[in-house]
């Protein structure tokens, strides 16, 4: 089954002109979920270029389409550099990342990422997967439950919401996010939606290990980028565009400098045009989730 809105692709021109570089290049879109970049990707390139692109939702590979120079591959974008080595791809010219949690996902009723449904805690982009909001909810320590909450949705309140947690589940288990929603109703700090989407975001993050997902595909990025080669990266909430704007500027995720041995700040990548390139008013009208949308171009030095 195809769904024509998956996701609305967010700063498109922008990404796809940053991208291409060479026309007959090999380029990745490593988050290929309604196929809208990768669309506009494969316009861009010529009849000799390619594109690999990956996606570990089902229902991102049920939007594939039919391009003999287009390759998908079920997967994590984090594995995507073992997939280059079995195709015995040592370089490419470009790579494209969108980090965003995709439209189709916020909006089904089945996934448990939105609290704007009655519906299971699971929040999986890879459903194959073992670990559920509700496994975290149900078998994490308070510890660990707090360092969740206050690193992944930078909660305020993450404590005492992390041990009310854990003493409602000695009562009865978390199952639902209509039962969750109804507890965080009464814990909430400041705006409501604010708050539920903090919370969620959290959880999200942990289930799915996004930041170490993140550090690795970022890691390989670099490795398999040729010189010259562009990385090109959405990012849409404070901690992952943290974590990528470290890892652009000096290599790293702690921010620190490396220098050579003639005290030469060493650096990765070279920025294109501007730091960072933001939706214009017009597409944030169109597309809400743009709002907080935030594009890095780099080019690999």
């Amino acid at each position: 089954m195809k769904h024509k809105e998956y996701h609305v692709p967010v700063l498109l021109r922008p990404s796809v002109e940053g991208l291409v570089k060479d026309l007959n290049g090999i380029y990745i879109d490593l988050t290929f979920g309604g196929g809208g970049h990768s669309r506009a990707i494969l316009e861009k390139l010529s009849a000799k270029g390619r594109l690999m692109a990956f996606d570990q939702d089902e229902d991102a590979i049920a939007n594939a389409f039919t391009d003999r120079r287009l390759q998908l591959f079920k997967a994590n974008f984090r594995y995507f550099g073992q997939f280059l080595k079995y195709k015995k791809v040592s370089q490419v010219d470009g790579i494209f990342a969108d980090l965003g949690v995709s439209s189709w996902q916020f909006d089904s009723d089945k996934r448990g990422f939105s609290f704007r449904f009655d519906q299971k805690l699971d929040m999986r982009m890879n459903e194959s997967s073992k670990i559920t909001a509700a496994e975290i909810l149900n078998t994490y320590q308070e510890k660990e439950l707090v360092r969740i909450f206050s690193e992944y949705g930078e909660v305020r309140n993450s404590k005492s919401l992390a041990r009310k947690i854990v003493d409602l589940r000695e009562v009865d288990d978390w199952v639902s996010t209509r039962q969750f929603n109804h507890f965080l109703e009464r814990m909430r700090i400041g705006e409501i939606k604010k708050y539920f989407a903090q919370v969620y975001q959290a959880l999200r993050i942990e289930v799915n290990d996004e930041m170490g997902a993140l550090c690795q595909m970022l890691v390989e990025a670099e490795k398999y980028l040729a010189v010259g080669g562009r990385l090109v990266v959405l990012t849409y909430h404070s901690i992952e565009d943290r974590y990528v704007k470290r890892f652009l500027k000096t290599g790293n995720f702690t921010g620190e400098q490396i220098k050579d041995d003639f005290g030469n700040i060493e650096r990765p990548f070279v920025k294109m045009g501007k730091q960072v390139v933001l939706p214009e008013q017009n597409e944030i009208k169109l597309n809400p989730r743009s709002r907080s949308a935030k594009l890095r171009v780099v080019e690999k030095a």
